[in-house]
């Protein structure tokens, strides 16, 4: 089995897949090659050191190599595992500013809002040769996805690509242990079903494993009546004003919402001028940086529990669902509406929904129709991922443009032409051309 990991050298993304493969007790007597790709050499050469370690930690038997050039590493793939960007906190801050200067007030600007449509476009400008070549040297490979915005990169991949892909996200997961906490249960003890769009999920059923009884109305009463929510405000207004309970990251809900930066501000909370200016959480505990995993790979940091930390993604496990036949059942993958899973949203979009996974692939649930309104805002992000892959396709600047007014917080028609003339020329070594 051969497994590519493509954009490697992240010290998130690199890492926490890495540390999850070579600790795979499924993976053991496979006869598993790990191959590294990204283009960072300095980044690459440590993550393949920081993998050599770990193997020999933990006793594995995997090869690893790598290589700068992902067309040496696709023949013979059986799983590409995707996550790639350029330069990602200084343009992802432009995304989130710019727009900004015209009155846009968004949330974050990475899986929507405007900035989301040129992180979008840049994320198309990576992933579509990337497909092409997986087309040409390994048809058969089973793409897993997570480069952001997850769901707008799916729906342009499955529908101008003839690559098999899914897309990866632990948001479900965070949910899940959320609702845990909230009725102190363990996690493993309750069958939670969610569904929508990528870090904008209705939780629809939570049943209780024990007696079959489905305790989704506890968890509510219990945000609303006891102050669970904690600073999840906007989390908390969702559910009381359209008995929803969605993800409870205020920042990323907000995204999809024209009113979501009343509750988040727009704080830039993830850099100043690219430095951190503080925010709800401090993610530093549990990230390893850069430097550390040069420490690590070059022996002077033993491995230890915080390197070897799993990561927490389902791409590992869903390859050894497949792989061993297990038929296990993921809370979410996102995949293409085809079939009708989500019942009233468009069978275009790419929907977050649960999945069986075995020897035959990835067969997703059909969990019927989700809360109205709530899969209204669904269906205008909907529209706005068609228009998208559609202008992308076609190179149409116009299309561009409709997809930009499409937008719940874009609200003047002579600010979205100016912010897009801005973004196209600011970032243009980045975009697609556009004429």
């Amino acid at each position: 089995m051969k497994i590519v990991l493509i954009g490697a050298g992240s010290s998130s993304f690199g890492r926490g897949q890495i540390a999850d493969i070579v600790q795979a007790e499924e993976f053991r007597g496979r006869g598993v090659t790990l191959t590294l790709v990204d283009l960072n050499e300095p980044n690459l050469q440590a993550m393949e050191g920081l993998a050599r370690r770990m193997v020999e930690h933990v006793g594995a038997d995997i090869v690893i190599d790598s290589t700068t050039d992902r067309c040496e590493a696709l023949p013979g793939a059986d799983y590409a595992i995707t996550a790639v960007a350029r330069h990602r906190m200084e343009l992802w801050e432009q995304d989130f500013r710019v727009p900004l200067c015209y009155g846009f007030r968004q949330c974050l600007g990475e899986n929507g809002g405007p900035g989301a449509l040129f992180h979008a476009l840049r994320s198309f400008e990576l992933i579509m040769p990337i497909c092409a070549d997986m087309e040409r040297l390994c048809p058969d490979a089973l793409l897993l996805n997570f480069t952001n915005p997850e769901a707008r990169v799916l729906h342009a991949v499955s529908h101008l690509t003839t690559v098999k892909a899914a897309g990866i996200c632990h948001g479900v997961s965070m949910g899940i242990d959320y609702i845990a906490k909230l009725l102190n249960r363990p996690a493993d003890s309750l069958e939670v079903t969610a569904a929508g769009v990528n870090h904008f999920y209705a939780v629809v059923k939570v049943i209780d494993k024990e007696n079959g009884k489905d305790v989704l109305s506890d968890c509510k009463k219990r945000v609303l009546s006891d102050g669970a929510a904690g600073w999840h405000r906007l989390f908390k207004k969702v559910l009381e004003v359209f008995d929803v309970f969605t993800f409870p990251s205020d920042d990323h809900i907000g995204e999809y919402l024209s009113f979501g930066a009343e509750y988040w501000g727009l704080k830039w909370i993830y850099g100043q001028e690219h430095r951190k200016v503080g925010g709800p959480t401090d993610l530093s505990a549990w990230m390893v940086t850069p430097d550390e995993i040069q420490a690590y790979a070059d022996g002077r940091k033993p491995i230890d529990d915080r390197v070897l930390c799993p990561s927490g993604e389902h791409a590992v496990p869903i390859v050894a669902d497949i792989e061993l036949d297990r038929s296990r059942r993921r809370p979410s993958v996102n995949v293409l509406n085809t079939e009708g899973f989500i019942e009233n949203v468009p069978r275009t979009g790419a929907v977050e929904i649960p999945a069986v996974v075995d020897a035959q692939g990835i067969h997703p649930e059909h969990v019927g129709s989700i809360p109205e309104p709530f899969a209204s805002f669904l269906r205008t992000q909907y529209a706005i991922h068609d228009t998208l892959t559609e202008a992308y396709r076609t190179r149409s600047k116009k299309l561009l443009l409709q997809a930009l007014l499409l937008d719940p917080v874009v609200n003047s028609i002579d600010g979205a032409e100016r912010l897009l003339d801005d973004m196209l020329e600011l970032q243009g070594e980045y975009l697609p051309d556009f004429g």
